[in-house]
């Protein structure tokens, strides 16, 4: 069931910053492309978007932010689409890999990146904030959107190795903390393997380190 969700339920202040965040996203996805996201100057974000450096960095203080900004978005966009075509346990696990494997090689700068960054010493792990503005103007017709939790990538294999182990699709020879973590392992590692042995398709083979994980675990 959808309805549209007035924006006039938003003061125009943050539905103004919410879309211009979007902005920036969207206008460094299309610059980015497939050439790594360090060579992406903030001029050129800032040209694109028709934004001044000191208005970019209001809402992304350093540009590596933008990289946080999109990993939080990716892990909405999977809890809108499991809300509205619910899966559990393996196929959940394999439905979150699919959408990684469809990522990785349409804006593979960006994901590269991305897990590049996240791996840097230096950086403190913390999520990027999306606020409730920014999900109605993404999912306008999604019910209580507003309500949506945003899960971790390592949150979301937890709750569906859970679901897998309730629904006996896996046997429990390792503790649900050792196969999160040995799952959450893959998702960030098969993407550089892949890269670095040049392997395709990334669907068959994130697949397959999947199968061998739960298979083996």
């Amino acid at each position: 069931m959808y309805y549209l969700i007035p924006y006039n339920t938003m003061s125009l202040r943050k539905e103004k910053a919410a879309r211009l965040k979007l902005s920036v996203l969207d206008n460094t996805l299309k610059l980015v492309g497939k050439k790594p996201f360090d060579d992406l100057h903030v001029d050129e974000i800032c040209a694109k978007t028709k934004i001044s450096k000191v208005t970019l960095f209001k809402y992304f203080p350093q540009k590596e932010d933008i990289l946080l900004y999109y990993f939080r978005i990716w892990c909405l966009r999977r809890a809108v689409e499991l809300k509205e075509k619910p899966k559990e346990g393996v196929n959940a696990i394999y439905f979150l890999f699919d959408k990684l494997a469809e990522d990785s090689e349409t804006n593979p700068g960006i994901i590269h990146s991305l897990f590049a960054y996240l791996a840097d010493l230096k950086r403190a792990p913390r999520p990027f904030p999306v606020k409730v503005e920014e999900k109605k103007l993404l999912f306008p017709k999604v019910v209580d959107i507003q309500d949506v939790e945003i899960q971790s990538i390592y949150q979301m294999l937890e709750k569906f190795v859970l679901e897998a182990i309730f629904k006996k699709e896996i046997s429990k020879t390792s503790t649900t903390q050792d196969l999160t973590a040995l799952l959450n392992t893959i998702f960030y590692g098969s993407t550089v393997t892949a890269y670095i042995n040049q392997i395709s398709p990334l669907k068959y083979f994130f697949r397959k380190n999947v199968e061998l994980a739960l298979r083996g675990q």
